[in-house]
C-alpha cells in the first residue's frame, strides 16, 4: 500500500489480531450472523487488516455492513441456493448476504471440485460487498493451486476511456500462484487507477489524490492533486487514466471482469444488477493438472528471488512483487498489532455500547 493510505504515527493505536477479530465477530453476531458465518467474515476482513490492506479491513467496511443490516439492506441469514451445478462449475444465488460470508464458501467448493477435476469454478449472482479479493485466491494457494477472484461491484463509478457516463464499479480481479520458499504471488487490484475505499482512507489522513484517478461528473480527468470529494462528486478512471497511458487497458479489464462475474453468474451487468447486488466469479486450478507442483513452486521460487533480490534502480530501496509486501506485513502485525485509526477505535468503543456490546478496544 502507498504510504499515503496508511494511518500516521500519531494517529495510530495498536490493536492485537485477537481484540479485533472478537470484536468484529461479536458486532457480526449482534447484526443477526450465525456464529459460523461470523467466524468466517470476520476472517476476511482482519486477514485484510494483518496484510495492510486496510482500505477493505475493519475501518471502512465493517461501520458500513452494520448500516446496512440496520436499514434492512443486506440479509444476515441468507438462504444461498444452487441455481445450476457441474462437476466443475456452480452457480449460486447469494440470496443478498455479504459475499465475505458467502464467497470463502463459494472458492471452497471451487477447490473441492479441483480435487477431484483439476478446475473448479463458482460464479455467484446477487451478493453484498466481497472484501479483499486476495482472500480468495490465498485460500487455493494452501492446496498448491491457483486461484482467481473478480467481481462485477455495482455501475455508478467507472467510466470508459472517453465515456462521460459510468458503466462498472471498481470491478477488481485477484490471482494468486503458490511458491516454495519465497512469499507467494498475490495479485489483487482495483480496475480503476485505485481502490475506491482508499479514498474513503484519505479522507481519513488527510493525504490527497494523484493527477488522473477521477474525473468530474462529465467524464474529464483532473490533472491536478485534490482531496477526494465525497461520492457522488466524481467518477473513477480506468487503471492507466487517459488513453495516452493506457486506460484502454484498463476499461478493457473492468468489461471482461463484468462478464466473467456479472454476465457468466446470470446477474447481468454491473451497471443493471444495482449496487448492492454484485457478483463474484472464483475459480481454483490444480497445478498437478499440467505438472508436478514441487516443479512448479521451485521454479516460482526462481521467479520470485530473481525479481526481489535485483538491484533497484536509483532513489528506491528493494524491487517488490505482488504479494511480498502483504506478507512482509502479516508477520508485523502478528507480532506487534493491527496499527488502526484512533477514529476507528473510537468508533468500534462507541458501537459497543450502542448495541450492548462487552468489549473496548486499548
Amino acid at each position: 500500500m502507498l504510504k499515503r493510505f496508511l494511518v500516521p504515527e500519531k494517529d495510530q493505536v495498536l490493536v492485537t489480531e485477537a481484540a479485533a477479530r472478537s470484536a468484529t465477530q461479536s458486532i457480526f453476531e449482534k447484526m443477526g450472523m450465525s456464529e459460523e458465518d461470523a467466524v468466517i467474515a470476520t476472517d476476511v476482513l482482519i486477514t485484510s487488516d494483518l496484510r495492510g490492506c486496510e482500505s477493505h479491513g475493519v475501518s471502512n467496511m465493517l461501520r458500513n455492513y452494520v448500516a446496512m443490516y440496520q436499514a434492512d439492506r443486506m440479509n444476515p441469514r441468507p438462504e444461498v441456493k444452487t441455481l445450476r451445478e457441474t462437476p466443475v462449475s456452480a452457480t449460486w444465488d447469494a440470496d443478498t448476504g455479504l459475499g465475505i460470508q458467502v464467497g470463502p464458501k463459494a472458492m471452497k467448493l471451487a477447490i473441492e471440485k479441483a480435487e477431484t477435476t483439476g478446475i473448479g469454478a463458482v460464479a455467484i449472482q446477487n451478493c453484498g460487498h466481497v472484501g479483499m479479493l486476495a482472500y480468495y485466491p490465498l485460500m487455493a494457494l494452501q492446496h498448491d493451486m491457483i486461484g482467481i477472484c473478480m467481481v462485477s461491484a455495482g455501475g455508478r463509478l467507472q467510466v470508459p476511456v472517453f465515456g462521460s457516463e459510468t458503466v462498472f464499479g471498481t470491478h477488481p480481479i485477484a490471482w494468486g500462484a503458490p511458491a516454495d520458499k519465497q512469499p507467494p504471488f498475490v495479485f489483487d487490484v482495483a480496475t480503476t487507477q485505485v481502490a475506491a475505499n482508499k479514498l474513503m482512507l484519505t479522507r481519513r489522513i488527510g493525504s490527497q489524490l494523484e493527477p488522473g484517478w477521477i474525473t468530474d461528473l462529465e467524464g474529464n480527468p483532473i490533472m491536478d492533486p485534490v482531496d477526494s470529494p465525497n461520492y457522488g462528486g466524481f467518477y473513477m478512471l480506468p487503471f492507466g487514466g487517459t488513453r495516452e497511458n493506457g486506460g484502454h487497458k484498463g476499461y478493457g479489464f473492468a468489461t471482461i471482469v463484468d462478464i466473467m462475474s456479472g454476465i457468466l453468474s446470470g446477474n447481468g451487468p454491473g451497471f443493471l444488477a444495482g449496487d448492492n447486488k454484485h457478483s463474484q466469479f472464483v475459480m481454483a486450478i490444480k497445478i498437478d493438472l499440467f505438472l508436478d507442483a514441487v516443479d512448479f513452486k521451485s521454479d516460482m521460487d526462481k521467479l520470485l528471488e530473481r525479481l526481489s533480490t535485483m538491484k533497484p534502480a536509483a532513489g528506491h530501496e528493494r524491487v517488490y512483487y505482488a504479494g511480498l509486501i502483504e506478507h512482509e506485513e502479516t508477520i508485523k502485525r502478528k507480532r506487534d498489532g493491527i496499527p488502526y485509526h484512533r477514529e476507528v477505535v473510537e468508533w468500534f468503543n462507541t458501537a459497543a455500547g450502542e448495541l450492548e456490546l462487552n468489549f473496548s478496544l486499548p
